[in-house]
């Protein structure tokens, strides 16, 4: 007959070694990352920071079929930005780029992104953005102020 020390003693064995196993398989990163290389700037928009505007890089080759990636951020409430790909502030691939911008509303609350695009889609499509980038091993990127306008 188990105690019943003995028998909690196990369950929280178990436990302790089931959440090791977990965070061992879990958290490890997949093996088909890609390496990133950080890439920073900040946005002004009319001379002032915008805050909650959303950057994207757009691979100019297109999309990676074999390992697809998307790269984006937001930027804070003094218009700096670091572009992610696999976490918050990681960077972004190797290789060229075209950075777009849109600039809706967040809501807080419910954490959704959208509305009307302040700069009105002046510089949301990569075929027509002008703000180019090559990000490589010996390329990390500070992109220092992006300036735009609403006009």
């Amino acid at each position: 007959m188990i105690s019943g020390f003995s028998l909690a003693r196990r369950w929280i064995l178990c436990a302790i070694a089931c959440g090791c196993f977990s965070a061992a398989v879990g958290c490890s990163p997949p093996d088909n990352r890609k390496e990133t290389y950080k890439v920073t700037g900040e946005v002004y928009v009319d001379g002032q920071p915008a805050n909650f505007l959303a950057v994207r890089a757009v691979a100019t080759s297109g999309v990676d079929k074999n390992a697809p990636t998307y790269s984006a951020c937001f930027t804070n409430a003094e218009g700096k930005f670091t572009l992610s790909t696999y976490e918050e502030g990681d960077g972004i691939p190797a290789g060229q780029y075209t950075l777009t911008f849109t600039w809706g509303e967040m809501n807080m609350l419910t954490m959704a992104y959208g509305g009307a695009d302040k700069l009105k889609g002046k510089y949301s499509d990569a075929a027509k953005s002008e703000f180019k980038v090559e990000v490589g091993p010996d390329k990390p990127l500070d992109l220092g102020r992006i300036e735009l306008k609403t006009k």
